[in-house]
């Protein structure tokens, strides 16, 4: 049965700006409309920034990708950072009500981004009582300097470590089929949050259930639970 949660940040907690950063920081080298969400779902969501940005020229076609991409890399940072301070970052309302619900059932929870930005973000997000969504969490890896990146599960076992859970008895909510991938190769139970269109790709990842909406998911108390769909 399963005894905590962990939750990656952007597309599952929040509609965050990384998207468009990665998009808007392609202007002067290629046409950033070549760069769509399917080709950010599948070559770049849920991985560090450096691999990201190789990722991404490599998925353009470009020659000497692993060479331009410190570059790139650098000027999606400086957009994002922008971005952020200009407050385009929004949560997720399901996300809100799901993360609280959880925390009522008295559920350990961690968050796990590679995104070195994650917990500004999360910080820009209150959840009353002078309280933000950062303090949500009992644990934090977020922005970690890690040896492997998604799919490699190395985030999510270093989640489940802090919160003293074994992995097997962790969920991984995920929108990415990259980290889809890295939970299972965790041996987690994977959530597919499908916000996209893209239930296909994370099913296929092997998630174990996945949905639309997190209001869709059954929450019961920690050590009773399965990953389930809320009855209709």
């Amino acid at each position: 049965m399963l005894a905590a949660a962990i939750f990656d940040v952007d597309g599952v907690l929040l509609a965050s700006p990384h998207e468009r950063a990665w998009r808007e920081a392609l202007q002067g080298i290629t046409d950033p409309a070549r760069f769509t969400t399917a080709m950010y779902q599948a070559a770049v969501a849920g991985k560090p920034r450096l691999p990201g940005a190789c990722a991404t020229l490599e998925a353009l076609g470009l020659q000497d990708a692993a060479a331009r991409a410190p570059d790139y890399a650098a000027t999606k940072q400086r957009r994002l950072e922008a971005l952020i301070h200009s407050g385009h970052v929004e949560a997720f309302p399901d996300a809100l009500r799901f993360v609280l619900a959880i925390k009522s059932l008295g559920w350990p929870m961690a968050v796990a981004s590679s995104s070195k930005n994650a917990n500004a973000m999360m910080r820009a997000v209150p959840m009353g009582g002078g309280e933000t969504l950062f303090d949500m969490f009992t644990a934090n890896v977020c922005g970690r300097d890690l040896a492997h990146g998604k799919p490699d599960p190395e985030i999510f076992l270093l989640a489940a470590t802090a919160l003293g859970v074994a992995p097997s008895r962790c969920f991984v909510a995920e929108d990415a089929p990259a980290g889809i991938q890295a939970a299972r190769a965790g041996g987690m139970e994977a959530l597919g949050v499908a916000r996209l269109g893209d239930a296909a790709g994370l099913r296929m990842a092997g998630a174990d259930l996945v949905v639309t909406s997190l209001d869709d998911v059954a929450l019961e108390a920690p050590g009773q639970a399965t990953l389930r769909r809320r009855a209709a």
